[in-house]
């Protein structure tokens, strides 16, 4: 079998010439230019230098349905996906990693309640696509800077323990004056349940006690965001 059985007539393959193309568009236009798929396809790029990524990228968004989803997928998930090796999975994982980096830097050094938009697109990008629950506690100063981001409990695919003693008690470590609470709905639906409500009235029970403030709950999930505050529920 030839090396250039897909290549055109001046023996140049044709995925060289489409590469080439798609940078230049993104050059001139940006990543918004580029649907999900394209826009995969430069990230693949970095791991796998000769050939087409198109199919590959194309399998991905199948599979997890969008750009950010298959970006937050655990490496275990995409290396289920044929043609996805460790070097794919780690290449996804590091524009991962750089994207959420940036995006906590939106938030640090300023007043969290200042940034609110800035502060549910970093918890949605950091866990609305998850396959299991996480409870994230954000430590708040006196300015509604943060002082912490820690995620403080992994769970199942619907539930996450958490302890009311040990969350105040994370907070009088740091020295925070409030904090935020969040967690995620693996189903995608951010709709709290009862347990999810009577969680956080304990919370805010025992920090009013204490003089520690609750700003909000937030469930997020592929369909959006809850805040309880909004909602009455705090």
């Amino acid at each position: 079998m030839s090396g250039f059985e897909d290549a055109g007539n001046d023996g140049v393959p044709h995925f060289l010439g489409h590469r080439e193309r798609l940078r230049e568009r993104f050059r001139e236009h940006g990543g918004q230019s580029l649907p999900d798929y394209e826009l995969l396809e430069m990230v693949l790029y970095r791991a796998i230098r000769r050939g087409d990524t198109k199919p590959l990228a194309k399998r991905l968004i199948t599979r997890f349905g969008s750009f950010a989803e298959v970006m937050s997928a655990p490496p275990d998930r995409l290396m289920e996906v044929a043609g996805v090796g460790e070097a794919v999975a780690t290449e996804i994982k590091i524009v991962h990693a750089a994207a959420m980096r940036l995006m906590r830097g939106e938030v640090l050094n300023r007043p969290l309640l200042s940034s609110w938009n800035a502060i549910l697109d970093y918890v949605r990008a950091a866990m609305a696509f998850s396959d299991t629950e996480q409870f994230r506690i954000l430590f708040l100063d006196k300015k509604n800077q943060l002082i912490a981001d820690e995620v403080q409990q992994h769970g199942t695919v619907d539930h996450t323990p958490v302890y009311t003693r040990e969350v105040i008690k994370r907070a009088l470590e740091l020295g925070a004056s409030a904090i935020v609470l969040i967690h995620n709905h693996p189903s995608g639906d951010p709709a709290p349940s009862l347990p999810d409500i009577e969680m956080t009235k304990k919370i805010v029970d025992a920090g009013q006690r204490l003089g520690l403030t609750i700003h909000d709950h937030v469930i997020v999930g592929r369909k959006g965001s809850f805040s309880f505050r909004s909602n009455g529920l705090i």
